[in-house]
């Protein structure tokens, strides 16, 4: 009796010659091996380009040191604690997409030595879009928290007005830093209170864009408009690749963005 090859019965048919069927699975895992490269390579590819950040600057460095007026932490947040009383409103502040999280640090210093708890929330591969709802986690861990708002720059800012308008008894309050929601998230009927704050230089959240937004909006948003300022402005990271050249220095643009958003915290209506 012949012994048959299991192998070698794959690759020929009854008559010796070579079958189809094996030629097609051999084309077939060729073929797939081929797409899986293709996808490893294009994941490797947009890993390495959603981790290309600009450095924070001197100034946002400074600002994740401690103070008498404002201690700060870093973990799975960036902290920023006042030290005065405990704070009863915070600040949620998602990045910038592509932004180094600490680029943030100097606006929430400033605003937590007002006064607020005030957390900054790294992103997976510092894009918003992978986490939108990682403000439910910080609001849970801060349970003497009486009241929240939400804020975000840019990309951040979008994806903060996504959990805004999904989660409209978790937050108080946002405010949009160069940014505007998606159509998917219209808070035209909210009773949010809202700021836009945006610059009129701006290249990658133009005034236009801004504008073309206003029907996703409450009627009664509080609009501000920061004149000369671009769009990397609202952090410290440098300048940012699309934008606009500002007319005023970084300084004064922070200046105004931090009266917006303390204008916005200051004024919400008690619970």
């Amino acid at each position: 009796m012949t012994l048959i090859n299991p192998i070698e019965s794959l690759s020929v048919n009854e008559n010796g010659k070579p079958d189809k069927r094996t030629k097609f699975r051999k084309i077939a895992i060729w073929l797939a091996a081929i797409v899986l490269t293709a996808m490893l390579l294009a994941t490797a590819g947009f890993v390495a380009w959603a981790g290309d950040t600009a450095d924070p600057m001197p100034e946002a460095i400074a600002a994740l040191v401690s103070d008498e007026q404002v201690m700060v932490t870093e973990d799975n947040w960036i902290t920023f604690t006042p030290t005065a009383a405990p704070p009863t409103t915070g600040l949620i502040i998602y990045p910038g997409g592509r932004v180094d999280a600490r680029a943030y640090a100097p606006a929430a210093h400033a605003i937590a030595s007002q006064g607020y708890q005030v957390v900054i929330v790294p992103m997976p591969l510092n894009l918003a879009f992978f986490n939108a709802n990682a403000a439910f986690d910080v609001i849970a861990a801060y349970p003497q928290i009486e009241q929240w708002v939400i804020a975000g720059h840019s990309l951040g800012g979008a994806m903060a007005a996504q959990y805004a308008y999904n989660q409209p008894d978790k937050v108080a309050g946002l405010a949009l830093w160069a940014a505007y929601p998606a159509s998917n998230s219209d808070l035209s009927n909210s009773d949010l209170a809202v700021a836009s704050i945006y610059g009129t230089e701006d290249g990658l959240a133009s005034v236009a864009d801004v504008e073309n937004a206003r029907n996703l909006l409450p009627a009664d948003i509080q609009w501000w408009p920061i004149v000369g300022g671009n769009h990397a402005q609202f952090g410290w990271y440098g300048d940012q690749p699309g934008d606009n050249p500002a007319t005023i220095d970084r300084a004064t643009q922070q200046a105004q963005l931090l009266e917006a958003t303390l204008n916005l915290l200051n004024n919400l209506k008690p619970k």
